[in-house]
């Protein structure tokens, strides 16, 4: 068995980045919401286009405010009234305002803005109450924020409704992005069938195609749901076939285990697949399978996740290694890994220590700190019930079997944080 972090270390360098020539697409900005931006973008804008106020009130020159007070204002003949949008037509001579709106351009020879708070006006005058504390007052000069030509967001980055809007004022209206990874999913098992179908005795409903149908999309894949399998050596070669033919990544649950039916492993080497990793020091989890289909074999690189079968495992391996792994051939640039945070247990923690354990339960935020509230009832990677509500896993090191109540705990995030108090 390998240890956790060798596993992942693995399955990292298996990982292909994404290909230039084949893998990006142009989308629709209003389509970008999730997507990983494949190259670098610069604009010819400067941001703010152009000299602009911050504040409603009144486009002045400084130098006409010299020791104003709501005693002895400062007047000024107002000239032009400068609605957003609009381009000044004047220019601002001593003694001369303007009224300004909030992103409204400066016009030319002002060079402070009063908010129009410290103002009175009387018909085509305003009377200066006070002056701002320094010429340049509530101006946003041309170029502030980000001058034409120089790097505006990198590539690799997953792009949120900040990126969007940044890309918005950058007038592009397409965005070319990194290709999702398309993600087959198998189920293999006699014992399985859909949801929709009556259950015989000694049948289950098939939940891993659906539970991780909905985690590759949740992780920036698309995916490919390909249904049950039963356990055939022949169906089984068949139905693994055709999900490495039109997928980049290919995930199977069941079968990888050393019962008399698996045959996932001796399937994956009859069709010309690499093994990399055959068993992992995790639990729930030990039996995983990984490899890798070279592009001599298939025209391109597969990579193939054999999932342990137990509905928490399949769940727990995949937040800990596919999630990540389809992080990185989506082209996000860093951070794929999990992340870690130091955590309170507010229960005892239980392991045989043999291997790295992960329980499930509520890792959540209260009063800034986090904490770790584990799952009621059986921890069995049979029991999916208690995994409902999940957010996130508690990690017990190889060698511990014990952390107490109280204690801190390494927590794994997964799906929405929550938050409390």
């Amino acid at each position: 068995m390998l240890p956790v972090l060798e596993a992942e270390s693995i399955i990292f360098n298996l990982v292909r980045n994404p290909d230039a020539g084949r893998d990006v697409e142009v989308v629709d900005l209003l389509a970008a919401n999730g997507r990983i931006l494949a190259v670098p973008v610069t604009s010819a804008l400067d941001f703010p286009h152009w000299d602009n106020s911050a504040m409603d009130g009144y486009a002045v020159l400084y130098d006409d405010l010299a020791g104003c007070s709501a005693s002895a204002p400062a007047t000024l003949d107002i000239i032009e009234e400068i609605p957003a949008g609009v381009k000044p037509l004047k220019e601002i001579q001593p003694g001369q305002a303007a009224r300004i709106l909030t992103g409204s351009m400066m016009p030319a020879g002002a060079d402070t803005v009063v908010m129009q708070e410290e103002t009175r006006r009387e018909g085509s005058r305003v009377f200066v109450l006070a002056a701002p504390a320094q010429r340049g007052a509530f101006v946003r000069h041309r170029g502030a924020f980000y001058k034409a030509g120089t790097p505006l967001l990198p590539e690799g980055i997953a792009l949120g409704a900040p990126e969007i809007a940044v890309l918005a004022q950058a007038r592009l209206a397409e965005v070319p992005v990194w290709r999702r990874p398309r993600v087959a999913i198998l189920s293999t098992g006699n014992e399985l069938v859909t949801p929709d179908r009556p259950l015989q005795p000694g049948q289950i409903a098939d939940s891993n195609q659906y539970a991780l149908a909905a985690a590759v999309a949740n992780a920036g894949g698309v995916p490919l749901p390909l249904g049950i399998v039963e356990d055939d050596r022949q169906a089984l070669a068949g139905a693994m076939a055709r999900a490495v033919a039109g997928a980049d990544v290919v995930l199977s649950t069941g079968g990888v285990s050393v019962g008399d039916y698996d045959y996932v492993e001796e399937i994956l080497t009859g069709l010309g697949a690499e093994i990399h990793i055959g068993s992992v020091a995790i639990k729930p989890g030990k039996p995983l399978t990984v490899a890798r289909f070279p592009a001599s074999a298939t025209g391109r690189e597969v990579l193939y996740f054999g999932l342990p079968g137990n509905p928490v495992s399949t769940l727990v391996t995949f937040w800990r290694f596919v999630e990540p792994a389809l992080k990185k051939l989506a082209g996000l640039k860093d951070g794929w890994g999990p992340v870690f945070v130091r955590a309170r247990s507010r229960q005892e923690l239980r392991s045989d220590g043999k291997r790295e354990s992960y329980l499930w339960g509520k890792l959540q935020l209260v009063d800034g700190a986090w904490e770790f509230e584990l799952a009621g009832g059986s921890h069995s990677s049979g029991n999916l019930i208690n995994l409902a509500l999940c957010s996130g896993l508690a990690v017990v090191p190889v060698g511990q079997t014990l952390i107490p109540a109280g204690e801190p705990v390494l927590g794994m995030p997964v799906g929405p944080i929550l938050q409390s108090g």
